[in-house]
């Protein structure tokens, strides 16, 4: 015989449909009603023909596209080289910080200065101290290259961030896996390696990748070195016409960049959350 639902479910389950499709119905309306009311406050401004004329010409963002593309490859090259050295650096500071040994305390004390120190401090300070201090020693075998500046203080920066996500990782790690492990027989090494970081890194996978979007976007910051990435090229081109439509094309395309990233955080976020539902760990 199959089961039957009873009819006190069959009518909550309706219940629930019904105002699914009235929360949705709801929320398209209220999301028209403003789209329409910004629609004429900012049409019916009386400098909005101005500003489309400058900030939304087609012609203008057709010539500079080409600029801008070649640009964002810059922009991309430096954001893939410093992703992985900032992945690198941020779990070598993590598990420095981390090290219970008395013979490393120097090195996790300056483990903590490092965090400390390039959290603190703006990325675009950053930027010019590095940029323009390291130039500025007129030691020959130093690089003076812009891009290559850039990089390293984005590298600088964000691998602090990077750090202290790992480092909350490692330390949510329930303390029964390392007993557990060492009671197996497996060195120090060996746990860290094989028990606690597999189960750390997947824990802070979601902000990682926030971070990572983050520095998707602040890789255009290396134009105040000189570099002509995505927002330089746009500058030259504004200079040239006076017209700000190629800083629209180069955020267009910088949005365009950071999405697919997003949504997959958004949604490996979600899967975490389903997960632990499931498992019973809320």
């Amino acid at each position: 015989m199959s089961y039957q639902p009873s009819p006190l479910r069959l009518q909550r389950e309706e219940a629930r449909r019904l105002a699914s499709r009235r929360s949705t119905w709801l929320a398209l309306s209220s999301t028209v009603v403003v789209g329409i009311v910004l629609i004429f406050v900012v049409t019916g401004a009386s400098g909005f023909d101005r500003v489309r004329e400058t900030f939304f010409s087609a012609h203008y963002a057709w010539k500079a596209l080409p600029q801008v593309l070649s640009g964002l490859w810059l922009n991309l090259r430096v954001m893939l080289i410093a992703e992985i050295f900032v992945l690198i650096f941020g779990l070598l500071i993590a598990l420095a910080r981390t090290t219970k040994s008395p013979v490393l305390l120097p090195v996790r004390l300056l483990a903590a200065a490092y965090t400390d120190i390039f959290r603190g401090l703006p990325l675009l300070l950053v930027l010019l101290l590095v940029g323009l201090g390291i130039p500025g020693l007129q030691i020959s075998w130093l690089p003076n290259s812009a891009v290559l500046l850039g990089t390293v203080s984005l590298v600088l920066t964000y691998s602090a961030y990077v750090a202290e996500v790992i480092r909350a990782g490692i330390e949510a790690v329930n303390p029964a896996q390392r007993m557990a492990a060492r009671a197996l027989g497996l060195t120090q090494s060996q746990t860290q390696r094989f028990v606690i970081l597999p189960q750390a890194l997947r824990k802070v996978t979601p902000p990682l990748l926030n971070d990572l979007v983050s520095l998707q976007k602040d890789s255009g910051l290396i134009s105040v070195l000189g570099a002509i990435d995505a927002i330089r090229a746009a500058g030259i081109q504004t200079a040239q016409s006076f017209n700000f439509t190629p800083y629209l094309v180069a955020g267009a395309l910088f949005v365009a960049l950071t999405i697919p990233l997003t949504r997959f955080t958004d949604w490996l976020t979600r899967r975490q959350d389903r997960a632990r539902q499931q498992q019973g760990q809320w």
